[in-house]
């Protein structure tokens, strides 16, 4: 864990040109403490299995930094989060390494799945200011994601980039496109919550509880 916060600190000064001395970027780079408040949430979430006190913590670097991350969410090395301000990282996110993420980005689901329901975000992807990726969707390696662009259950290939709202490509593998982003395809661990369509108010619960009247003696 303490090289993990050594080599968030690098990345810092790797990307942020206005990180100029480590002592100063150590005290007032808040999206490096919520980096730091997360991997401690997340370790002992995962690792000692404590209740309350993880999300806790997660709250406690909200309030500090306006970073909001669940400490279930996986976080890769050297990930940077530049200003940090109204990022929103869901439970069951998952973030590779290496990747740079702008203030107000959301990697968020959608309210109609249990289980896995947010992000997968692989390594050295781009997600600039303001975007917004729902659902279990997966993000590929070497990805850029325009400033506030919107996906809601489409994936993102590899080593393209996409931008507007709803998103779509605009570069495959260097070269200009213009292709709409497929479909999601849910695995086994992203289940649609199931939603009766019949109507349940307190005189239909007590009809279907009353016995029915016309059992043989």
């Amino acid at each position: 864990m303490f090289r993990e916060f050594l080599e968030d600190l690098r990345a810092v000064h790797v990307h942020d040109p206005a990180a100029t001395h480590p002592l100063e970027t150590l005290l007032c780079h808040t999206p490096l403490h919520a980096l730091f408040i997360h991997r401690i949430a997340h370790w002992l979430h995962t690792r000692l299995r404590i209740p309350i006190l993880p999300r806790l913590l997660s709250v406690m670097a909200r309030f500090w930094t306006g970073v909001e991350i669940h400490p279930a969410a996986r976080i890769g090395r050297r990930c940077f989060i530049d200003h940090g301000t109204a990022v929103v990282i869901g439970e069951t996110a998952e973030i590779g390494d290496d990747c740079v993420l702008f203030h107000n980005v959301t990697l968020g689901g959608t309210g109609k799945l249990r289980g896995k329901r947010h992000p997968t975000i692989h390594n050295n992807v781009f997600l600039g200011t303001g975007a917004t990726l729902l659902g279990p969707i997966t993000v590929g390696s070497n990805a850029k994601i325009g400033a506030n662009a919107f996906i809601h259950m489409r994936d993102v290939p590899p080593d393209c980039t996409a931008t507007g709202t709803p998103a779509r490509l605009v570069k495959r593998n260097g070269q200009r496109v213009d292709e709409e982003l497929p479909r999601t395809q849910l695995s086994d661990r992203s289940i649609p919550i199931a939603i009766s369509n019949e109507v349940s108010t307190p005189e239909a619960r007590r009809s279907r509880a009353r016995p029915s009247s016309g059992s043989s003696s």
